[in-house]
């Protein structure tokens, strides 16, 4: 027989909050999911940073189920993580709705931060792909009020940390893609990603590296990125991380050789190198 010692505290073990309404404002319901430490009922002192996630959906409607498994990993670690929905730009909701709804998941989840026992001095942004985008995003406009909706009004939506998986971080450079056939996605997309006719000053305002500049203060950032990714080009991440660098950002850049976007791209060291970047954060 296996004697072994039980868990009094519960610790290493995650709860899953699924389908959390955190804005109502534009008429639409707009929802995270929330992978929790198990803390036991009479808990109510402990408070965890927070890890808000943006899956990749080009800017469509996030498939929070995605990344689930792994996230939960994290959770099990001591993090609270929403993985977080927005407007989708195919319904009629162009940019900056993406960012401007994740922010306000941000300051809903701070507002609430004694009900789901979040540490509000502690959050940190991570997304891939377009996701990636939105998490620099949030990581450089923190506070910024043209990005504020009316919801939570007076709560910070500012980020400690991001990590970036292959986000696009000059949206202007898919017009001039090489291939034709490419190109071509790549107006339609951005067309409607801008309403319906492309508008080259809100690419520029959706760009995360036209953000960075001289004399600001950063946030750490991990930026990864597979250099053999057909839809996000390498040279993205490596544009930004020396822009970065150029003005005094503590930056960590990470390549996943021969991967390609999303697929061979994850693996349980990259989950690793998450992981240590967060701890890092504490």
């Amino acid at each position: 027989m296996l004697k072994i010692s039980n868990n009094p505290t519960l610790k290493g073990r995650a709860l899953l909050c699924p389908g959390i309404i955190y804005s109502t404002a534009t008429g639409v319901d707009i929802t995270l999911d929330l992978l929790m430490p198990h803390l036991k009922d009479d808990d109510t002192e402990s408070r965890f940073p927070l890890v808000v996630f943006i899956q990749g959906s080009a800017w469509e409607f996030p498939d929070t189920n995605y990344q689930l498994p792994q996230l939960s990993r994290i959770s099990q670690e001591g993090y609270v993580v929403a993985t977080v929905t927005h407007r989708n730009i195919k319904d009629g909701h162009p940019a900056p709705a993406f960012l401007k709804d994740v922010k306000t998941a941000i300051r809903f989840l701070r507002t609430n931060a004694d009900k789901y026992h979040i540490d509000p001095e502690r959050v940190y942004a991570f997304g891939t792909s377009s996701g990636g985008n939105t998490s620099l995003l949030l990581g450089l406009t923190g506070d910024m009020e043209e990005f504020r909706t009316e919801e939570y009004p007076d709560v910070s939506d500012h980020v400690d940390a991001v990590i970036d998986c292959f986000g696009p971080t000059e949206l202007s450079d898919y017009l001039n893609a090489p291939d034709p056939s490419f190109r071509a996605y790549a107006v339609e997309t951005f067309s409607i990603f801008c309403g319906g006719k492309l508008d080259l000053e809100l690419l520029a305002k959706m760009s995360p590296i036209r953000y960075v500049q001289e004399g600001k203060a950063y946030v750490p950032f991990l930026i990864a990125h597979g250099n053999n990714d057909p839809v996000v080009d390498f040279s993205h991440s490596v544009k930004m991380v020396k822009r970065l660098e150029e003005c005094g950002a503590d930056v960590s850049f990470v390549c996943v050789e021969g991967a390609e976007h999303e697929g061979t791209f994850w693996s349980r060291q990259i989950w690793d190198i998450f992981l240590e970047f967060l701890n890092k954060q504490r």
